[in-house]
C-alpha cells in the first residue's frame, strides 16, 4: 500500500517513522515534510491547506491511504477533498473537525452528549468577558475559540493578562479552572467503533516546574504509572464513545483521531479540550510503544471497519520525549541556526533514542532550525527512569545555539509521584 502523510512536524515524523516500519507499506510519501522526514519518506511539495492540490497529489501517487496530520488542513476540509477523489483518508471532515476548530462547538457537543467538562461562557464583547472573569475568579482560563497553533490558551492569576488575551480574540471561551494532573488520551475511530490508545502526559509550560508561558508542548511520557488502571475504560464510557455517538447523530460522523485532553480533578475526570488529530508531543511516546503495524489500523478507520481489528499490541516499555526549542520560544523564535550532533544521538548508552524533526530545514549539507519547536528526542526503556535517562543523554549530544529544553520531563512519575 502507498501512503501519503500530509504535514511537516514532529507528529508527522513520528507517524512516518511508524509507517516506514510497517511491512504492508510499499511506498511512503510526505508533503511537504521536513529534513528529518526525508530520511524515511519521499517528500513532495504541496500546499497542505489546499484540498484540491492534496487530492491531486494523492491521485498522482496512486495512494491507497492519505493521513492528514495537522489540524489546520482538517478544519480547511482537506480530508473531504481526498474522500471526494475516492481515496481512503484518515482524518475527520471539516464539519467534524470543528470539535477542535471551535471551542464553543466542542462545548455544545459535550453538553449534548453529557460529557463532563468545565463550566464555561462564550464571550464576544468586553462586557461578557468581564462578567465571565468575575464569575469564575482566579486562576483565569481563557481560550481563543478558533485554532491558535497550541498557543490560544491563557491560564493566569492576573486578571489584566486574562482580559487582554480575551479582548485580542474575536470570540473566546472563559471557563472555570480545573485542578489536578492532566492526561492525554487518543482514540482512533471510524465514526462508530472507538479504539483507545495508551494514555500519555505532556508538559505545556515552557520552563521547569510548570513555570513560564504555555507552549505547544515541551515533552511527554507514557505510560502513567500513577493513573487509575480503570482510567481508559472510564474515559471511553464517559467521554469518547458519547462524543463520537453525538457527532454521528448530528449527521457529522467523526472518523480519524479523537484526542481528549483531560484533568483528573478532585471531582472526577473532566475534559479540558478535544483535538481532531494526533497531538504533539504525545504522539511521539504513544507510537513508540505501539507494536501493532500502524497502516492497517488507520486504513480500517478510514474504511469504517475498525470493529474487525483485533486488540492492539503494546510494548511494556516506557517512552519519554523531550522537545528542543529555539531561542525565545514561544515568543518570536530565532531560526537559521545550524544543528549539530544529530548522528550521535543513538550512542551506546542510549541505543533506543532517536530524533524526530519539527521545525527544521536543510541548507546544503547542514540542517538548520526553522521554527519554534525544532526537535523531539524520544527514547524507550524498561521503565520511565531508564527511558528518561536515555532521552536526556541523547539531548545532551545535540548542539543548537541558544536552544532550550525542560529538564524535568517525567521526573515526578519516574520517582513514583
Amino acid at each position: 500500500m502507498k501512503v501519503l502523510v500530509i504535514g511537516g512536524g514532529a507528529r508527522e515524523h513520528a507517524l512516518c517513522r511508524s509507517l516506514s516500519l510497517d511491512p504492508d507499506v510499499s511506498a511512503l510519501y510526505c508533503a511537504p515534510g521536513n529534513a528529518g522526514i526525508a530520511e524515511v519518506a519521499e517528500l513532495r511539495p504541496v500546499d497542505a491547506l489546499d484540498g484540491a492540490a492534496v487530492a491531486a497529489l494523492a491521485v498522482e501517487l496512486g495512494a491507497g491511504l492519505v493521513v492528514v496530520g495537522p489540524e489546520a488542513p482538517l478544519v480547511a476540509g482537506v480530508a473531504d477533498a481526498v474522500r471526494a477523489a475516492g481515496i481512503p483518508v484518515f482524518g475527520p471532515s471539516a464539519e467534524a473537525a470543528q470539535l477542535e476548530g471551535s471551542k464553543a462547538f466542542a462545548k455544545d457537543v459535550m453538553a449534548a452528549a453529557g460529557v463532563p467538562t468545565a463550566r464555561s461562557y462564550v464571550c464576544t464583547t468586553a462586557e461578557e468577558v468581564d462578567a465571565a472573569l468575575d464569575a469564575f475568579g482566579a486562576p483565569y482560563v481563557v481560550k481563543d475559540d478558533g485554532l491558535a497553533a497550541g498557543k490560544g490558551v491563557v491560564v493566569t492569576e492576573d486578571r489584566a493578562v486574562a482580559r487582554d488575551h480575551a479582548l485580542a480574540c474575536d470570540r473566546v471561551v472563559i471557563e472555570e479552572y480545573l485542578d489536578g494532573p492532566e492526561v492525554s488520551l487518543f482514540a482512533i475511530t471510524d465514526g462508530v467503533t472507538v479504539l483507545p490508545l495508551q494514555p500519555a502526559q505532556d508538559f505545556k509550560r515552557a520552563l521547569d516546574g510548570d513555570e513560564g508561558p504555555n507552549t505547544g508542548g515541551m515533552g511527554a511520557y507514557s505510560p502513567l504509572p500513577w493513573a487509575d488502571p480503570k482510567l481508559v475504560d472510564e474515559v471511553m464510557e464517559l467521554v469518547l464513545q458519547p462524543t463520537v455517538d453525538e457527532l454521528r447523530h448530528r449527521g457529522t460522523p467523526f472518523s480519524g483521531l479523537l484526542y481528549a485532553g483531560l484533568a483528573i480533578t478532585s471531582r472526577g475526570t473532566r475534559v479540558i479540550e478535544f483535538n481532531a488529530r494526533f497531538g504533539d508531543p504525545e504522539t511521539q511516546v504513544v507510537l513508540a510503544r505501539l507494536r501493532t503495524p500502524l497502516a492497517g489500523v488507520l486504513l480500517n478507520a478510514a474504511n469504517g471497519t475498525l470493529d474487525a481489528l483485533p486488540a492492539l499490541n503494546w510494548s511494556d516499555d516506557a517512552a519519554v520525549t523531550v522537545v528542543i526549542a529555539s531561542h525565545n520560544y514561544p515568543g518570536t523564535p530565532r531560526t537559521g541556526d545550524p544543528i549539530e550532533g544529530l548522528g550521535d544521538v543513538a550512542a551506546e548508552d542510549a541505543p533506543d533514542a532517536y530524533v524526530l524533526h519539527a521545525g527544521t530545514r536543510r541548507e546544503g549539507d547542514a540542517v538548520v532550525s526553522a521554527g519554534g519547536r525544532v526537535l523531539s528526542v524520544t527514547a524507550t526503556g524498561s521503565d520511565l527512569a531508564q527511558a528518561r535517562e536515555k532521552a536526556y543523554k541523547a539531548v545532551g549530544r545535540i548542539k543548537l545555539d541558544g536552544s532550550q529544553h525542560r529538564t524535568d520531563i517525567a521526573a515526578k512519575a519516574a520517582e513514583g509521584r
